[in-house]
């Protein structure tokens, strides 16, 4: 039971940090490319759509990372696991107090109603972004070596 738990796990990481990857490196600099308004239009739908999607998924990962960590006490591997789930404590953290308020701005921006500064706001928080998925590459990298 603890071998599935584990390759759940890490599937499961693995997996956001592959959209999270994803969004950082590909779609975000589709978007940039976009002519005119079209960039921004399909930020804030990302943003609306991702947005109601990822906390499930990021904390989902912490519990599964979590219930590793104790499932496997005593197991080779679980210090690695325990280091994957407080890089994934600092994600969601990271998360919380950086890119959610800007994200809960921007998922409902138009070329109307935008601020002045929304460039700026969306740079900002893919400077954070590139941060945060940093920090779940690392997370996943130590989940898949406690595997080994």
């Amino acid at each position: 039971m603890l071998n599935a738990l584990e390759v759940f796990t890490t599937v499961i990481v693995g997996l956001m940090v592959g959209v999270e990857f994803s969004v950082a490196f590909v779609m975000n600099r589709i978007f940039n490319a976009l002519p005119e308004d079209s960039g921004q239009l399909a930020r804030a739908h990302g943003g609306r759509m991702l947005g109601a999607l990822m906390p499930f998924w990021y904390i989902g990962s912490l519990v599964l990372s979590a219930v590793w960590a104790v499932a496997g006490w005593g197991h080779s591997g679980t210090g690695l696991v325990v280091i994957a789930a407080v890089l994934l404590i600092v994600s969601v953290l990271m998360s919380i107090l950086l890119l959610v308020p800007i994200n809960n701005r921007g998922k409902t921006w138009t070329p109307e109603n935008r601020p002045a500064d929304w460039k700026e706001q969306m740079s900002r928080w893919d400077r954070y972004h590139y941060v945060r998925v940093g920090v779940i590459v690392a997370a996943f990298a130590f989940l898949v070596t406690a595997l080994v």
